[in-house]
């Protein structure tokens, strides 16, 4: 690929007008006003990120002007009193004087139904056919953040009682935990895995068995169909206890294979639901062809339970109290509750939230990734085009962005689309104030320069942040690398000279910004080769180029001055992030 993407060409030519740094100035200052003199910069942010939304894609741009116009409204304030501020307003912006209606909207989460401190159980229950994504996310953060605000339990639970359909990963065990300790802060209380469960269940389907509330059908699933839409008992219906028991005998000793039998809870066959019709509870898996991947699991269960069974049972020995899924599962809810019914107990209290689509993924499933990084079309699990949360943590996106994220968005049943940008915003306001400022320069060409030049120059490691220390560049030869794509003739390299170019030579003018010439980054003689690594239009593009020296960890997130934000992977070697 020929030059930058598109969206970083974009934000390195942008500049803002004198009315958009107007307009920031005076947000700045009406905070300031409404906090008595000490504006707060992530509120500021906030509002010129909702009020001119148009500047998110340039956050990296913004964000450190209106940290920088904050600190002058509060010295305005703190050396001449807030009036002083009003006074600017009234001249000025005089309507950011009108007083902001102030609207009823909670904040945070929505209360949970009859909670009581220090006894609420949630759970988060991922299928281990893989790592942790993106939209489990949104499960763990909320639960988690119900947990630690009613001083209750989380329980992280392993569905994993599907070797067919979406087979577990062994690997996933291990991950899971780590990942999910990487984003909610802590290690979940209980750690329940299914598969090591498996008599419980087995118990439970007995006893409906003998109690008369379940029964063994024989049915193929054809038949079966046409008797939930006809809304007919299947002759199975009305087996006895007994012959149940001997089904289910069957069942498990391998008389019966895959698709002879399965254990049915009796509901109603006139329901006006038909998927709760009689629905299945266990059935036959051929574990010997796709044997269970945990140790002591393997081949040795014939007869498993299905996810609405297992998880009803679960979620009764382990004393839920609440279910937070969902809207696409309000079935199970209802499955459930009939099932519970049966057996005498109370459900736990239910919420639901609606589907949240992310513009720039599209629909990426676990299973999927997990068949196309098998196939060799990613890298593996962290692959930065992947939405997993090692592919998120890899790009450099923090746990606390994810976690605003989805507690911004709270829970509610109505479909969400929102773009990248949205958790973007939410990472910038999390790492801007200690991202330390690099240049990173593309395409190098060697500038000769002539006139009064210094051996080196020195320039505040981040701009708002003087204790973080300098950055030296070295001009004992009297040459700078920029970029080819910046060989105009009057340019200013940033925070040091005006220049003339002419071929690879140029003229010092001025130390002094004079004008408006285009500012440029540079790199001096300390540099080193570099390697930046942006995902493009779904693909990996590697881009070569020249780096200031830096003595920063991997992992270490970074500006990278006209492009944006990139965390290191490796030495010398730079992921992008966003802008």
């Amino acid at each position: 690929m020929n030059g930058w993407p598109l969206a970083v060409l974009r934000r390195m030519s942008w500049t803002p007008d004198e009315e958009t740094l107007a307009a920031i100035r005076h947000l700045a200052i009406q905070n300031a006003i409404e906090y008595e003199g000490k504006a707060v910069p992530g509120s500021v942010i906030g509002r010129v990120m909702a009020t001119m939304t148009d500047l998110r894609q340039y956050g990296n741009i913004v964000s450190p002007m209106i940290i920088q116009a904050v600190k002058e409204a509060n010295s305005i304030a703190a050396a001449q009193g807030v009036n002083a501020l009003i006074e600017i307003l009234q001249n000025e912006a005089p309507h950011l004087l009108v007083k902001r209606e102030k609207k009823e909207r909670r904040t945070g989460l929505p209360e949970l139904v009859n909670a009581v401190k220090g006894e609420v159980v949630l759970r988060f229950a991922p299928n281990p056919n893989g790592p942790l994504s993106f939209g489990h996310a949104r499960g763990l953060v909320i639960n988690s953040t119900y947990a630690k605000e009613w001083d209750g339990e989380l329980i992280l639970r392993f569905d994993d009682t599907d070797t067919t359909v979406k087979p577990p990963l062994l690997s996933a065990y291990q991950q899971i935990p780590q990942e999910a300790e990487w984003l909610i802060g802590f290690k979940p209380h209980r750690i329940v895995i299914a598969s090591e469960r498996m008599t419980h269940y087995y118990e439970h389907a007995v006893q409906m068995l003998n109690e008369g509330f379940g029964y063994v059908c024989q049915c193929s699933g054809e038949e079966f169909k046409k008797y939930r839409q006809s809304k007919t008992q299947c002759p199975c219906r009305d087996n006895s206890a007994n012959m149940n028991l001997e089904l289910w005998k069957k069942m498990n000793d391998g008389t019966f294979v895959p698709g002879d039998a399965v254990v049915r809870v009796k509901t109603d066959m006139e329901m006006k639901n038909p998927a709760l019709r009689d629905w299945p509870a266990l059935r036959i898996q051929d574990t010997v062809k796709n044997p269970h991947p945990r140790e002591g699991v393997g081949s040795k269960y014939k007869v498993w339970p299905l996810l609405d069974f297992q998880s009803a049972i679960e979620d009764y020995l382990q004393g839920v109290t609440h279910i937070i899924r969902g809207k696409d599962l309000m079935d199970s809810t209802r499955k459930q509750t009939l099932l519970y019914q049966h057996f005498g107990w109370k459900y736990p209290e239910t919420m639901y939230w609606g589907r949240v689509k992310v513009h720039e993924w599209g629909g990426f499933s676990t299973s999927q990734m997990r068949r196309d990084i098998e196939a060799g079309l990613f890298e593996g699990w962290n692959d930065p085009r992947l939405p997993t949360l090692s592919a998120l943590k890899e790009r450099g996106i923090t746990a606390q962005a994810l976690r605003n994220f989805w507690v911004e968005l709270g829970v509610t049943q109505k479909d969400i689309s929102v773009p990248l940008s949205t958790l973007y915003s939410h990472n910038i306001k999390e790492i801007d104030a200690t991202a330390p400022r690099i240049s990173f320069v593309k395409n190098p060409v060697q500038i000769s320069l002539r006139g009064e030049c210094p051996d080196s120059i020195s320039i505040a490691v981040h701009p708002n942040d003087k204790s973080m220390g300098q950055r030296i560049f070295e001009l004992t030869d009297n040459s700078v690398y920029i970029s080819s794509d910046d060989q105009q003739n009057e340019v200013r390299l940033k925070d040091f000279c005006n220049i003339i170019t002419d071929g690879n030579s140029a003229q010092i003018t001025s130390t002094e910004r004079m004008d408006n010439r285009p500012i440029i980054h540079w790199v001096g003689s300390n540099c080193v080769d570099a390697e930046l690594i942006v995902v493009e239009e779904g693909e990996l593009v590697s881009i070569t180029g020249k780096m200031e020296m830096h003595e920063y960890p991997i992992g270490t997130a970074l500006q990278l001055e006209r492009i944006g934000y990139g965390i290191i992977v490796a030495e010398n070697k730079i992921v992008f992030t966003h802008n």
